[in-house]
């Protein structure tokens, strides 16, 4: 019997999964990263966590067919060099060839984000679509698009890079180095920093009790917690903060008309609370109205699994 190994490198830890070909999950292991550890250092703490999967799961190594790997940056899936990962100082290093050449196995690897996308796509709230769009709002905003089945990563794997299209031309500055990107606007932190704003400028606010008068306490939940006491300014924080998701999401449907969106991070938990009001301002923004042409807007179901799941699809793809 052969087995997959998907892995979902972050920033803080490497996750990984020992799957059968069939995609069953049969366990998980896990190890940190630091930026500090440098390349070499980290694919070997990776490689050597390939190894222990094996061991958990008490089968032969060489049972293990390959490896699909999500990696943070931007990453040549064609390649499987890493071009750009800014927060490791990664610059076009070989993490397929040499976490290959460590484990004796093929490897794959693509983009966490589309990784991501790929996992929901496959195994999660958007299994049953054939176009889908992930995204993932946290930090910043990440996302991949799977059409057909397959992830759309665009030319050398670069493209995808949903967060920084422009909603608010001459906007708020962007790390980026443009102005208006839709992660200054629609990402978990750009709603702490509105939901901040918003109660400086209403002391009266019922938002500065639920974070004790201190206002480096608000989070994602704040204006969210508040609006369901009947907090007026939370409700208006909420409301904007809808609008500029649907901004965005109308943009991606007007271009791309996916069967369906799946929203990651927090503030996806929200629920319907968060959902019914963002699916009508999108539709008011989109040219064809979801009547004639059907859009799902879900959230996300596999939450930080969904990494290693869309790894080992990718791997699974290439030796099937």
């Amino acid at each position: 019997m052969q087995y997959i190994v998907g892995i979902d490198v972050g920033g803080m830890s490497a996750k990984s999964g020992l799957f059968s070909l069939e995609g069953e999950l049969l366990c998980q292991a896990c190890v940190k990263t630091n930026a500090s550890d440098g390349f070499d250092k980290t694919v070997s703490n990776v490689a050597a966590l390939v190894k222990e999967l094996a061991q958990k799961a008490n089968i032969a190594f060489s049972d293990v067919a390959a490896i699909g790997a999500g990696v943070p940056g931007v990453v040549n899936s064609q390649s499987g060099v890493v071009l750009r990962w800014s927060n490791f100082a990664w610059d076009n290093v070989p993490f397929a060839e040499r976490l290959s050449a460590l484990t004796g196995k093929p490897v794959y690897i693509a983009n966490d984000a589309n990784v991501a996308a790929l996992g929901e796509a496959r195994f999660g709230a958007t299994s049953q679509y054939q176009s889908s769009i992930l995204l993932t709002l946290g930090t910043g905003i990440g996302g991949g698009m799977v059409f057909d089945g397959k992830l759309l990563e665009g030319y050398q794997s670069a493209g995808a890079e949903l967060g920084h299209i422009t909603i608010r031309e001459g906007g708020l500055s962007c790390a980026c180095g443009r102005k208006g990107c839709y992660e200054k606007y629609a990402s978990a932190t750009a709603l702490v920093r509105q939901t901040r704003h918003a109660m400086v400028e209403n002391l009266q606010s019922g938002m500065w009790k639920l974070v004790d008068g201190k206002i480096q306490n608000v989070d994602g939940k704040t204006a969210f917690t508040a609006a369901r006491q009947g907090d007026e300014t939370a409700k208006k924080v909420i409301e904007q903060f809808v609008d500029y998701v649907a901004e965005g999401i109308a943009d991606f449907v007007n271009i791309l008309r996916p069967e369906a969106f799946v929203l990651g991070g927090g503030i996806a938990n929200e629920g319907e609370e968060f959902f019914e009001p963002l699916r009508k301002a999108v539709d008011k923004r989109t040219y064809i109205a979801m009547d004639i042409v059907p859009l799902k807007i879900v959230g996300a179901k596999l939450g930080n699994k969904a990494g290693i799941y869309g790894a080992y699809s990718i791997a699974k793809d290439k030796i099937i």
